[in-house]
């Protein structure tokens, strides 16, 4: 179940349209390649969040890698991730940019939870819909 918006291009004129994980929530993302690392731009109502644009290639790699469904683990920054976790891996010094894939400090969390539908809408990952505990992997 795909959780993008078809006609979507992912630019700021014409984001992406997407739900997290439990589809409880709508957002949209849109690539800024001129930033400084080229980022994703979300917006969660008012709240304007970045992740590199490069997670999503090295996300994809990671879960290609792990060859399983991983959990998502959805945190805060200020809070410490569940381990082997989507969340954890967004923030890992073991990560192909050795920390955070998140732009903004104090918003760099929450990798877990805006990420993976992305993956999911590209064709890129598999991805659950519950209410708690979801998990993903690569396709």
């Amino acid at each position: 179940m795909s959780s993008i918006k078809t006609n979507g291009a992912g630019t700021k004129d014409d984001p992406w349209v997407l739900k997290t994980p439990p589809g409880t929530s709508e957002y949209t993302m849109y690539k800024d390649e001129d930033a400084d690392p080229p980022a994703l731009v979300c917006i969660v109502g008012k709240t304007k969040l970045g992740y590199q644009l490069r997670a999503i290639k090295d996300l994809h790699a990671w879960l290609k890698e792990s060859g399983d469904w991983v959990l998502l683990g959805a945190a805060d920054e200020q809070k410490t991730p569940a381990p082997d976790t989507v969340e954890a891996w967004g923030r890992s010094e073991d990560n192909p940019v050795g920390g955070w894939y998140g732009t903004k400090k104090g918003l760099r969390g929450r990798f877990g939870m805006y990420m993976p539908p992305l993956l999911e809408a590209l064709g890129l990952a598999e991805l659950e819909h519950n209410a708690r505990n979801n998990r993903m992997r690569a396709l």
